[in-house]
């Protein structure tokens, strides 16, 4: 069990707990050889009481045999440069021993700096357990600097016990989580690993309130060949939360890549037409309607009759008027006949300023990007109509007119 687990919880910078159970069943054991073994490992560890470790290292290694207090590789570079001083056995004994000391030195002053290097973030861990209420900005930046140097460092059974331990204190900021999966998704082999991570983070600790992780989670999944998993999660989270249009765009585009977008459509259909999504979600979802049309389908004519026929039902609907705007703009990339595109995108324009039920500003920000039509792709006469549209959405109160056509 001890050799299991000590090439990957005991790194931990606070894994004396772990180290000295084992020494202790090894005294139980007496195995003293066993004991500095597993000694002569410790103290190569940055560990909170490293120190403790190297002193008891140090008075066991006065015990042992010089064959066993360094590689034989070292050892025998040791003896030839010794063996050039003196011949007698004795002295060769002691100065062996005097060689080994320093490098065992050399050993704990290393680990003592880099004990060092972290104790500057142990520090700022001001709260070490779990609890409901929030952490302060600076204990989550000190988190934050922490991972970044650890990673730096490269270890990788070092980096993600400070992971989990960032988890026992922050387990209900997603952020961490997200981290902690983009960090393993990069390292080889760790599927596992990282499902592990999206089923914490998704099933214990992140409330489906906040679905960003598990949309990730479900992405994930479709990622390994295992989509009907991710169409459960989407789902599952829109039980809760039906009106989440980020999840329904999702779950559509989820099928786009699965089926086809024809199976795109039918989910947002059946979701537009469910009675628990708002007006504003229900537009959104027409605009996404109609750009999978477009862009799935190469039905631009079908997305335009799509935005022409529901205008009336998502009058103050923004992602609606903005994403046909949109794509009448980006239409007139292909059409041959420019003053055709124009006419078309300056009807939504229109439509936008005399039907819609925008706010002013939302009305001021679609013109402008009807302005930068104008100005970036307009024809002979633009700059006439553009003059004449910034003097009434921009102009002095008398001459403003935000939904004049």
């Amino acid at each position: 069990m001890f050799e299991r687990g000590a090439e990957s919880c005991g790194q931990d910078f606070l894994a004396h707990p772990f180290w000295d159970k084992y020494i202790e069943f090894e005294e139980r054991l007496e195995e003293q050889d066993r004991i500095y073994d597993i000694l002569s490992k410790v103290v190569h560890l940055p560990l909170h009481q490293y120190s403790r470790y190297y002193e008891r290292y140090n008075n066991m290694g006065k015990q042992q045999p010089v064959e066993k207090l360094v590689a034989a590789d070292v050892l025998a570079q040791l003896r030839s440069e010794v063996e050039q001083t003196t011949s007698d056995p004795a002295d060769i004994e002691r100065e062996l021993r005097v060689r080994i000391e320093a490098i065992h030195w050399e050993i704990f002053n290393r680990t003592q700096s880099e004990v060092t290097k972290r104790w500057t973030y142990e520090q700022g861990i001001k709260r070490p357990y779990y609890h409901v209420t929030e952490l302060d900005d600076e204990q989550l930046i000190n988190w934050g600097k922490y991972l970044d140097y650890e990673e730096a460092e490269g270890n990788y059974n070092r980096i993600k016990f400070l992971y989990e331990r960032c988890l026992i204190t922050a387990a209900n900021y997603d952020e961490v989580w997200f981290r902690f999966a983009r960090w393993l998704a990069i390292q080889e082999g760790k599927e596992e690993e990282l499902r592990n991570v999206y089923q914490r983070a998704s099933y214990v600790y992140i409330p489906i309130a906040q679905p960003a992780i598990r949309l990730a989670y479900a992405n994930f999944e479709e990622s390994q060949g295992r989509h009907e998993i991710a169409i459960a999660i989407h789902e599952a989270i829109l039980l809760h939360i039906p009106d989440h249009l980020d999840t329904i765009r999702s779950l559509a585009n989820l099928h786009r890549r699965q089926f086809g977008a024809d199976s795109a459509i039918e989910v947002l259909r059946k979701y537009n037409e469910d009675g628990s999504c708002s007006p504003q979600t229900r537009g959104a979802l027409v605009a996404e309607w109609a750009r999978i049309m477009w862009r799935g389908k190469y039905d631009s004519k079908g997305a335009r009759k799509l935005f022409e026929s529901t205008q009336k039902q998502f009058l103050d609907s923004q992602p609606f008027w903005s994403s046909w705007l949109l794509f009448e703009i980006e239409q007139s990339t292909n059409e041959s006949d420019e003053a055709t595109a124009h006419k078309r995108i300056k009807a939504v324009h229109q439509q936008i300023r005399r039907k819609s039920s925008l706010s002013p500003e939302l009305v001021r920000a679609l013109s402008s990007q009807y302005a930068r039509y104008l100005q970036e792709r307009g024809g002979k006469d633009a700059m006439a109509e553009l003059l004449l549209l910034d003097a009434e959405m921009n102009g002095p109160a008398s001459v403003q007119n935000v939904s004049k056509a």
